[in-house]
């Protein structure tokens, strides 16, 4: 059977993006996510329900998102689900379900020109696929 792991959520920050470095210099940042959902009872009573998830960002998106976004900001997630498990200093096991990012766009119109619905993607593919030489000509390209 195939499996697909696709997520797209649209809400507002509950609090500042947190960037933050790996060791290796990698930038990461986790945004807190309220995502509302309005229904109606079985009794015809309207009722709002709120989601609270966790979008982790890494790279050039999660620098963008450190310099251009704050608490409030509207924001469009595209990722996967991933689930992560720890132990606690008195050994106690964790286990987070959050998304991992693979496109955010900014839904406001932030400050410097980034938002107004500017897309980031993360494309790592692009970021480590080898650059064309400036010696070869346009006829050395396989596309």
């Amino acid at each position: 059977m195939p499996n697909f792991n696709k997520v797209f959520l649209m809400g507002n920050l509950t609090k500042d993006p947190e960037l933050r470095y790996t060791a290796g210099g990698a930038p990461v940042a986790n945004l807190r996510m309220a995502i509302n959902r309005a229904y109606q009872s079985q009794s015809g009573e309207k009722k709002e329900d709120v989601c609270f998830v966790t979008v982790v960002v890494w790279r050039k998106q999660a620098e963008a998102a450190g310099e251009y976004l704050k608490k409030g900001d509207p924001l469009f997630v595209e990722g996967r689900l991933q689930s992560r498990s720890w132990e606690t200093d008195d050994k106690q096991k964790r286990t987070i379900m959050e998304v991992v990012a693979e496109r955010i766009q900014f839904l406001n119109r932030g400050k410097g020109g980034a938002g107004g619905g500017e897309a980031i993607q993360d494309n790592m593919e692009e970021e480590s696929a080898p650059q064309a030489s400036s010696a070869g000509s346009e006829e050395d390209i396989p596309f």
